[in-house]
């Protein structure tokens, strides 16, 4: 659990709390308070930008070894701190220990994704053969802002932070108002693999501290992942500014297509897994499941509806483990039970509902439903409600997966690998999975969508891309004159070849 404490303000260089308005976070399940502290307030905000940029020139210069060997050491250090990371996730997010272990997992090995991936995709390459040689260069952009989401608050912020501080930027990290006791050890950790004073700033804050960090004049870039309605307004935020980077992780309305496999038991595994974990909000999280009349829909899903009454809901720290904990308010478990009803309205066909947990108002069990038309409804939702439609075959289900503004993720369960090769072909999405999970993803590669999914800055592997620009660089040892001049400079070579010939 994160400590609980108030009033402190700086640990060892790193902006911890600020003097702005209060903030207290309760754990979603319990109700006990995690975390107390105040927001930033206008002029931290504007210290922690000034910090990073009076950093940046110095950080940026050093050495590709010495950064790589800070990054590593900040991976040690979660290691070190798993127990804490773990428990503090816990009691903040309300998703399982065991899923928070996972989590930590993933944002220590990030580390190393990261470092293949710049070394890879960013390293100085010239080609000396001919004069002049031809050099490619990479640097940095500035100050990064990197704005972390509440789902997976330790890994999605180091999908960012660790390949820009690889590539030379300075950072100004605003955790997520939801889970700020995770930001505070993320920093923490990195104060103490070494980084130094001003490269890597915390402030804490809500929309309007964030919208203080991306207006600086001094900001370089806007790292986000979230959802699309934030998206676009740091998008209209940023409108003009061609100077500043934006790059955007938005979310999805995820097609999870089933045509025909033998294996019903282990097809209704993967669709558990791709939209109920994390309690459905992980934006790979499969909203929409589509069954082909060609294929075994119905014997799927009559399982899957016998099965997700038995999938276990409780205390995310219960000596046995439940599969889902909480989401991550209750304000938030209310928004999914007035979707749900919003569609009952609408005609739909409740064949699992959702409720809540008995004394525990953000705890959802989930929720399966069966519509004719869920496109009308194309929204990303933040919770365990899966819907369901039926295709005629495989090109229909296709069409039918493609009918959204989102294009994020996408699966196929399927025992034929023409019917895969088939699919991703023609389906509309930037992480396409078979016989996968759709929440599926590694580190060591790209990670975004399509649509109002982001915008064409793809994060994982490719992070390493938006973290600098390129300097395309024609080098010689010395200043040559051409045997042959350009036209119109024939009096210029006459003048050269004259004045040469005297001295």
């Amino acid at each position: 659990m994160s400590p609980h404490r108030q009033g402190q303000q700086w640990i060892d260089d790193v902006w911890i709390d600020g003097d702005g308005s209060e903030w207290n976070r309760s754990n979603p399940y319990d109700g006990s308070r995690v975390w107390s502290g105040h927001w930033a307030s206008e002029s931290q905000a504007n210290n922690a930008i000034l910090a990073a940029h009076h950093s940046f020139q110095s950080w940026s210069v050093t050495s590709i070894n010495d950064r790589i060997a800070i990054v590593k050491q900040f991976a040690s250090i979660l290691e070190s701190k798993r127990h804490i990371l773990n428990q503090t996730i816990v009691a903040e997010t309300g998703k399982p220990r065991w899923e928070a272990d996972t989590e930590t997992s993933a944002a220590i090995g990030k580390v190393q994704n990261s470092i293949d991936a710049i070394l890879h995709r960013r390293s100085t390459v010239s080609d000396s053969a001919g004069d002049p040689a031809s050099t490619i260069r990479y640097r940095p952009l500035g100050v990064m802002v990197v704005l972390g989401p509440f789902n997976l608050p330790a890994h999605l912020p180091g999908a960012h932070i660790v390949p820009a501080l690889l590539a030379g930027n300075s950072i100004v990290f605003k955790p997520s108002e939801q889970t700020p006791g995770v930001g505070e050890l993320l920093a923490q950790a990195w104060h103490e693999a070494g980084i130094p004073k001003g490269v890597l700033n915390l402030v804490h804050g809500g929309s309007e501290v964030a919208q203080r960090l991306v207006a600086h004049p001094l900001c370089s870039g806007v790292l986000f992942t979230g959802s699309y309605r934030v998206g676009k307004l740091l998008h209209q935020a940023l409108a003009g500014r061609l100077e500043v980077l934006l790059a955007l992780e938005l979310g999805g309305n995820n097609p999870l297509i089933v045509d025909r496999t033998e294996s019903i038991d282990a097809a209704v595994y993967q669709i558990i897994l791709s939209a109920f974990i994390t309690s459905g909000q992980r934006c790979t999280c499969a909203r929409r499941l589509i069954l082909t009349r060609e294929g075994n829909g119905e014997q799927i899903l009559k399982r899957l509806a016998e099965v997700l009454p038995l999938i276990e809901v409780g205390d995310p720290n219960a000596e046995h483990q439940p599969f889902l904990g909480t989401l991550i308010s209750a304000q938030a478990a209310k928004r999914m039970l007035d979707i749900q009803d919003s569609w009952i309205a609408g005609g739909a066909k409740i064949l699992q509902p959702m409720k809540r947990l008995a004394n525990h108002d953000a705890a959802l069990t989930p929720g399966l439903i069966e519509y004719d038309h869920p496109s009308i409804y194309d929204e990303e939702w933040f919770g365990p409600l899966l819907s369901v439609q039926y295709a005629d075959d495989l090109d229909s289900a296709i069409e039918l997966a493609n009918r959204t503004k989102f294009g994020l993720a996408a699966g196929l369960i399927s025992d034929d690998v023409d019917t895969y090769h088939h699919f991703v072909q023609r389906i509309r999405a930037g992480i396409v999975n078979w016989n996968r999970q759709t929440t599926g993803a590694s580190g060591k590669l790209p990670f975004g969508g399509v649509g109002n999914s982001g915008n064409h800055r793809p994060s994982g592997s490719f992070a390493a891309d938006y973290c600098s620009y390129p300097i395309a660089s024609l080098e010689s040892h010395t200043v040559p004159l051409p045997p042959q001049f350009n036209p119109g400079l024939e009096r210029v070579k006459d003048l050269f070849t004259h004045q040469n010939k005297n001295s």
